[in-house]
């Protein structure tokens, strides 16, 4: 249900009123009692989210994503690449046991 801003054009008395979408506008003041109060457009509310499915890593400040970017090459080039500059040892095939082997 939302909140509609209200304002009596006799007395300037502005007032909030929470009240369901269905409802028809109210038009008597509680501060002066006359029959002279008008809606008013709203600003509109802000979006809110309710239940699961947001997360806090969705929306990251712009710092954040900075640095995450900073460090993510670093990161990379740690994973496959030995200390040393050697090159990775690549492994034999091994033989199907049973397999002749050629004779030379």
């Amino acid at each position: 249900m939302p909140t509609y801003e209200y304002e009596c054009r006799d007395c300037h008395h502005k007032f909030e009123l929470f009240q369901s979408i269905t409802a028809k506008p109210i038009t008597l003041c509680p501060e002066c009692k006359k029959n002279k109060v008008r809606r008013l457009i709203g600003r509109g509310a802000g979006i809110i989210f309710k239940g699961s499915g947001f997360y806090q890593t969705d929306y990251r400040s712009d710092h954040y994503m900075k640095q995450s970017a900073a460090d993510k090459p670093k990161a990379e080039a740690s994973k496959g690449a030995p200390k040393d500059g050697a090159k990775a040892a690549v492994p034999a095939k091994a033989e199907k046991p049973g397999a002749a082997r050629p004779q030379r």
